[in-house]
């Protein structure tokens, strides 16, 4: 059998993935000195509130592959195969962590895909994978399609501020928006793994028309683009570019995830993130 492995950055809320017998990892964040799993031990609810009372920005630190050893160690014992899905190995540490974890066991039983996206689409590729696995897809069948579905990626977000890019690193080509940032909204995209500058507009008005026009392109006639939406602390946006999407593309809903505190802590809260994949 071929067991998925995760980690919180997915998107996925946790009781989810339990019910799907999917294994996970969290990632870390560091309020203070202080240290949470975003897990169990901090919700996107309490990652708020102590982000607005803390006068300094925390931070992140991958799973260290100690976390990855057990489950490793438990899946191979039982005679399984283990497929980790890990977020851009450009944004996270994490698909490291489960590199450095695997070598411990020197073993062709594990396999870590860099699936070169994050949030959403991280989400839909790990629920495709379990539905793939368990229906009894080969090991070297079951990478092909994971990869090919990654390499369609298409993540669009907007922010209310760069702030929180700029500071974590993780703005990549973005950066060059900063001086501008005042008298523009950016539209920005995941490219080759790391935030990318698409479109920047003149209003907000815009910025939503540009997303559901973006969205409607991708998902019209094609049926794996797995349309999804994440957000944080932003549900008036979200149904300004839901219910367009929605009434355009005759869909009665389009999940919408919360994305976890290791993603808020580099974006802010106020996110909005449209993912899905683009034709084969």
């Amino acid at each position: 059998m071929i067991k998925i492995v995760a980690d919180t950055t997915c998107s996925l809320p946790v009781s989810l993935m339990q019910k799907m017998q999917i294994d996970f990892v969290p990632q870390i964040v560091n309020f203070n000195h202080h240290s949470f799993r975003d897990d169990f031990e901090l919700s996107t609810e309490e990652f708020l509130r102590k982000l607005r009372a803390s006068e300094q920005l925390p931070g992140t630190a991958a799973p260290p592959p100690a976390m990855y050893q057990p489950i490793f160690e438990r899946i191979l014992k039982n005679g399984d195969t283990a497929l980790v899905i890990a977020p851009s190995s450009k944004v996270s540490g994490t698909y490291r962590s489960a590199l450095i974890a695997s070598q411990e066991f020197q073993s062709d039983q594990i396999h870590i895909i860099d699936t070169k996206t994050i949030g959403c689409n991280l989400g839909t590729l790990v629920q495709c994978a379990s539905k793939w696995a368990n229906q009894g897809l080969p090991i070297d069948e079951l990478l092909e399609k994971v990869k090919d579905l990654a390499s369609r990626d298409q993540t669009y977000f907007l922010v209310p501020t760069l702030e929180y890019l700029h500071k974590g690193g993780r703005i990549g080509g973005a950066t060059k928006l900063i001086g501008s940032i005042l008298q523009i909204i950016p539209i920005l995209t995941l490219r080759d793994g790391q935030v990318e500058p698409y479109d920047k507009v003149r209003s907000l008005k815009q910025a939503i028309r540009a997303m559901v026009e973006l969205n409607v392109s991708m998902s019209e006639n094609n049926p794996e683009a797995y349309l999804t939406i994440g957000q944080c602390d932003s549900q008036s946006l979200v149904d300004q570019i839901s219910e367009p999407l929605k009434l355009r593309l005759g869909l009665s809903e389009i999940p919408v995830f919360t994305a976890p505190p290791a993603i808020i802590v580099h974006v802010g809260p106020g996110l909005v993130v449209t993912s899905g994949f683009s034709k084969s």
